[in-house]
């Protein structure tokens, strides 16, 4: 069910995205004519692009690092500032889920110097959808309707027309059954953001609950959430995570952004049963309709979990 609800508003988010870029989705359109038609894009790159996906096979659900890299070239100085377009697409060119972005603060285009080398990396989880196989990442700078002209892994793509770039193929695979997080107790419903439904997350309580089949090796628990930084102030959240009996870490959930916790666990520390459970507590809970005044919501609210993921090391 959750499969198809992502697919679904995957769909309609899809939709929703290409009107909101009418003109820029237009320009995509003319120059995948052009390239069809054998025209290729004259103008100089300003920067050669590349990505590196941290695993080549990556299971539906699981996690990837995406190391993001721009080599400016010489005399290269874009006016302006440009967000990242970043496409999954199946092989027959379908978009399955996007990575796009803003470049971090300290590496806006509008700051680039010839020869600069940009590096960063985003962690991102794969979304459920009802694909396996291969698929290909595509990525561009876009501003309104222009694209900046960028040299990607293969400079002769015919898609290099449009602005468009193949620079990284990976393997999606069938979920796996260690990644499968089940959640116990202390859990409020998911919720959707009104923006993107294909977003969505869970309040905790003061303590929840989630289960996994205990794989019996090293594991990483993967924790992306953000917390109500605003209710506490210069004393923010304290959240502690244990597995069973054993804490594993301790951390402050001091901002209004996402944050990801990544938490090693031994095998000894997930014990010799057939699952193992986790365990994530606040020291202190808020009420919206109290502490926000947010109309009648009297919850009692931890931290907000977007994903919660659980992989071998």
């Amino acid at each position: 069910m959750r499969q198809y609800r992502y697919d679904v508003a995957h769909m309609l988010m899809a939709n929703v995205v290409r009107l909101a870029r009418g003109r820029v989705a237009l320009l995509g359109v003319i120059a995948l004519v052009a390239a069809a038609c054998g025209n290729t894009d004259t103008a100089k790159p300003v920067a050669k692009v590349s990505l590196e996906p941290s695993k080549k096979d990556v299971a539906l659900g699981g996690v990837l690092d995406l190391t993001y890299r721009f080599v400016v070239a010489p005399d290269a100085r874009p006016a302006g500032d440009y967000r990242v377009f970043v496409h999954l697409n199946r092989e027959d060119g379908t978009m399955i889920w996007n990575d796009d972005h803003e470049l971090p603060a300290q590496f806006k285009t509008s700051t680039w110097q010839s020869g600069q080398t940009i590096e960063y990396t985003r962690t991102r989880f794969m979304p459920m959808v009802s694909y396996v196989g291969p698929a290909t990442f595509e990525v561009g700078l876009y501003h309104d309707d222009d694209r900046l002209p960028l040299e990607g892994m293969d400079p002769a793509d015919k898609e290099s027309a449009a602005r468009s770039y193949k620079v990284a193929t990976i393997n999606l695979l069938p979920r796996s059954e260690t990644s499968q997080v089940a959640k116990l107790s202390g859990w409020h419903g998911p919720e959707y953001s009104p923006e993107d439904p294909t977003v969505d997350w869970q309040w905790t309580q003061k303590a929840a609950v989630l289960t996994i089949k205990n794989p019996k090796r090293d594991v990483t628990f993967y924790l992306e959430y953000d917390a109500r930084s605003d209710v506490f102030g210069s004393q923010p959240q304290q959240v502690t995570v244990s597995v069973g009996e054993t804490p594993l870490a301790t951390f402050a959930a001091g901002t209004p952004t996402l944050a990801l916790q990544r938490i090693p666990v031994t095998a000894a520390q997930l014990g010799t049963g057939e699952t193992a459970e986790f365990r994530i507590e606040v020291d202190r809970t808020f009420v919206p309709a109290r502490a926000l005044n947010a109309g009648t919501d009297v919850r009692e609210l931890g931290i907000r979990v977007y994903h919660a993921v659980v992989e071998p090391r």
